[in-house]
């Protein structure tokens, strides 16, 4: 999902990445592949609306599956019952 969404950004012109670069330095820190659930889409259904931007929803769903940590920035997160790293 983070890396649909970095894309995504980049083709819009909201960020400036060399996705490929990145996906390599991913695989290099040992980033896992998630692929995204029945369970997932389920849980993001149950989200209450503290956030609604639908690709950040479904990290927070698969980080709550998953028991997973959120790196993110975005103060958002923190409304959920999710571990977040950095904001």
């Amino acid at each position: 999902m983070s890396t649909w969404e970095i894309a995504i950004k980049s083709a819009l012109g909201r960020i400036e990445v060399d996705l490929p670069k990145l996906v390599a330095a991913l695989g290099r820190v040992g980033a896992a592949k998630l692929p995204v659930t029945i369970e997932h889409t389920l849980r993001v259904r149950a989200l209450p609306l503290h956030h609604r931007d639908p690709f950040d929803r479904l990290l927070i769903a698969q980080a709550l599956e998953e028991g997973a940590t959120i790196v993110s920035a975005d103060r958002a997160f923190i409304a959920y019952t999710v571990p977040v790293l950095w904001a």
